[in-house]
């Protein structure tokens, strides 16, 4: 076999198949950041896989390039097994070992029923795998039955939720700064990129982030292709990198000003025809093109190591997203000896957008100019500032409580400080753990306060999002919104009498959504910290 395995490959294997061979939970996920060679990983445990049960296996991809890229890996890495691709106008399922299918093909019920003997499904990017369409072709081919069911992903994260329904365990997961350290990805240094009169303040959020068209009109609107033009001027004019835009329209406008800037530039986008893509593909690849703008088209499968400059135009809340898009040029080259992101940044007081520190998983303070990743994190870690007056039972940073109150959940505090979400007849909690860390809970009625499957030590950040996960996927319309229209309605009489009641004290003026949280205050308060001083007692 080629493609030698590195010793966190293999782990990565090991966790797999122990797992599946413990008998516990079968739809198991592994989290590689780009470049830490996910395909590889995916070959040879379809390798082993086949060598051990002798069935086949299913890659479910959701984009041609991934669906040609995992093909091609297999034959390199396993000759002995024949891969068959369906697509389209494709369908090579028969008499082959492994399949390697579109999601968009195996959505069709006659497609994916004509596929048999599949013993063990891989899906790809497996932060798709919410969606309706993943969920009733892996129901189909038995993960919710006992077939096991490997998912990868460089980020683990979905706006909408609905992945802690999926994947029931994360059994490896590795960090960027580990690559780094190792050699596998290049270090990255950023630097801003302000376009004056860029107000990202009036561009609205869609499922958690920036929407598309309007945050296009606002770049154009603004000048930013200009902007961003002078500046890969400067800063980036020997390197070789990819601009990503929210439409296909700034896609073009960047590609315009660069050209006109004397960087030569080509757009693709989602819609454009293959040969021509391709064609414009072959062109970068040659250096006929220093730069390929696009719109979210090679944020997945998109493979470039001599890229070395990300240009993030598409300013995003999701560091899920983002870490796919800075990702795309840490890959080590020959004479490549760092990344640079050009991170495009307007004003805004509600919104927080993801930056390079998003990267990584561990403890890192804001860089400073021309620091990069692996400087900053190799620097001892200052105490956060703590609101003053403040007394919570643990301490929580400025940055860390904007990172609640820009939620568009409904993050509230109990009295001893613990942050939750009310959701119906539930509670979703924060309770520390480790040093930064933190685990997750959820309170029932029926059933006290129990762990999620997937319990482990989560950073901040990573925890609120699998509760927000968690509380949307389980509670349904139960759960609140920050912007709920009944928010800002008067308070009913229905609620000042339960205030009364239970001696919640409500001041004048206050609307339905600062009655409602009061009230919800109040009874995590009386429920969670008992609970949270308990388990700490018991721990120490």
């Amino acid at each position: 076999m080629l493609f030698a395995l590195r010793p966190y490959q293999r782990e990565a294997i090991s966790r797999l198949i122990d797992g599946w061979q413990a008998a516990g939970p079968t739809r198991l996920a592994v989290v590689l950041p780009t470049g830490a060679g996910k395909t590889v990983v995916l070959s040879h445990l379809i390798s082993r896989m086949h060598q051990q049960t002798g069935r086949r296996a299913l890659v479910i991809a959701h984009r041609e390039e991934l669906i040609q890229q995992a093909a091609a890996k297999l034959r390199a890495i396993a000759p002995h097994l024949t891969v068959g691709i369906v697509k389209a106008g494709r369908n090579e399922h028969r008499g082959v070992d492994v399949i390697v299918a579109s999601v968009q093909t195996l959505a069709v019920r006659k497609r994916r029923a004509a596929i048999t003997g599949v013993g063990l499904v891989v899906v790809d990017e497996c932060h798709h795998a919410a969606a309706d369409s993943y969920v009733e072709v892996l129901d189909h081919f038995g993960a919710w039955s006992g077939v096991p069911v490997a998912g990868f992903t460089a980020t683990m994260t979905r706006t909408d939720g609905g992945l802690a329904d999926i994947w029931q365990d994360i059994v490896f997961q590795l960090d960027i700064l580990d690559l780094m350290a190792d050699g596998h990805l290049v270090d990255v240094r950023g630097k801003r990129v302000t376009v004056g009169g860029l107000d990202l303040d009036k561009v609205k959020t869609r499922a958690g982030d920036l929407q598309d068209s309007q945050l296009g009109q606002a770049l154009e609107d603004s000048g930013a292709a200009r902007v961003v033009a002078d500046a890969y001027a400067e800063h980036a004019a020997d390197r070789p990198g990819v601009v990503f835009t929210p439409t296909v329209a700034t896609a073009h406008g960047m590609a315009e000003a660069l050209t006109a800037a004397g960087i030569t530039a080509a757009a693709v986008w989602g819609d454009m025809p293959r040969e021509d893509r391709t064609a414009v593909l072959d062109r970068y690849k040659a250096g006929d093109v220093q730069v390929l703008t696009n719109c979210m088209v090679l944020t997945e499968g998109f493979d470039a190591p001599w890229a070395s400059c990300a240009v993030i135009a598409r300013p995003t809340k999701s560091a899920g997203l983002y870490v796919q898009m800075v990702g795309r040029v840490l890959r080590p080259s020959p004479g490549k000896t760092d990344a640079l992101v050009l991170d495009v940044m307007g004003s805004s007081t509600r919104h927080k957008l993801a930056s390079i520190v998003d990267l990584t998983g561990r403890d890192v303070g804001a860089l400073r100019e021309n620091q990069s990743l692996a400087e900053a994190a190799a620097e001892p870690a200052e105490p956060e500032p703590t609101k003053p007056g403040a007394g919570a039972a643990f301490a929580v940073g400025w940055e860390d409580v904007d990172l609640f109150h820009h939620s568009r959940v409904r993050w509230l505090r109990t009295g001893g400080g613990i942050w939750f979400i009310p959701a119906g007849r539930s509670l979703y909690f924060l309770v520390p753990s480790a040093a930064g860390l933190y685990r997750i809970r959820r309170w029932s009625e029926d059933g006290g306060v129990q762990p999620p499957s997937l319990d482990h030590d989560f950073t901040q950040a990573d925890a609120m999002r699998w509760a927000e996960i968690g509380a949307r996927s389980r509670e349904g319309r139960a759960l609140a919104l920050r912007d709920s229209a009944w928010r800002a309605r008067p308070a009913s009489p229905k609620q000042l009498q339960l205030c009364r009641y239970r001696r919640v004290r409500v001041s004048p003026g206050w609307t339905a959504g600062d009655v409602s949280d009061a009230l919800d205050i109040a009874q995590a308060t009386a429920l969670l910290d008992p609970w949270v001083r308990a388990a700490a007692a018991v721990a120490a």
